[in-house]
């Protein structure tokens, strides 16, 4: 990079009326630089060569270079996580002064993680099992090759079942109706279906 000084100069009467043969001038020099680059080839050759290259740092000095890359590349199963701790469960700060509190509130918040990656794990493996490409878990029944927890329990949120009571006795109970998809889901899940369609006789 060059930086180029340039000089312009610019001349004004040194008093106001119609310039004449005795008029003065004052000389004003102003002062201007400009930036001329020139590209150097052999640092962008040198970079060219490291492009796309990063470092990986880990304070495991046990670990060999392999697996730290194993470790680098398991990342986004731990984004995932924090993904459904932090938007599907909806874990906020909260002003809990007793460290109690504050262990049984990760504890329910760490269960349902466990839950979701438990019904991950189970419906991927059992479409995988019966060589099912995709389910239509989308909107606009677009297929979802990779069935998420939120996209399945989703699907349930509408579900309810209606009890018709007089005089504080039921009188009929409108069971709730499952659609194709839900069957379906439920299905691979290995979960029956008159879990939701049936209700359980008192005991």
């Amino acid at each position: 990079m060059v930086v180029t000084e340039t000089r312009a100069d610019t001349f004004r009467q040194e008093r106001r009326g119609r310039p004449g043969a005795a008029t003065r001038y004052r000389k004003h020099t102003r002062t201007r630089h400009t930036i001329r680059w020139e590209a150097r080839l052999d640092r962008i050759g040198y970079d060219a060569v490291s492009d796309g290259c990063f470092p990986l740092v880990t304070n495991d000095p046990t670990l060999t270079d392999v697996d730290v890359l194993h470790a680098y590349r398991y990342q986004p199963n731990l984004e995932r996580r924090h993904h459904l701790l932090k938007a599907v469960q909806q874990a906020d700060p909260v002003l809990l002064h007793n460290p109690a509190r504050i262990e049984a509130l990760f504890c329910c918040h760490f269960r349902a993680l466990l839950m979701a990656a438990l019904i991950e794990r189970e419906i991927r493996t059992a479409m995988a099992a019966a060589h099912t490409a995709a389910i239509p878990l989308y909107p606009e029944l677009r297929a979802c090759p990779a069935p998420s927890a939120e996209r399945i329990l989703d699907l349930f949120t509408d579900l309810a079942r209606h009890e018709l009571r007089h005089d504080g006795q039921v009188v009929q109970t409108f069971e709730p109706e499952l659609t194709p998809l839900q069957r379906q889901v439920l299905t691979v899940l290995d979960v029956p279906a008159t879990h939701y369609t049936k209700t359980a006789s008192p005991a």
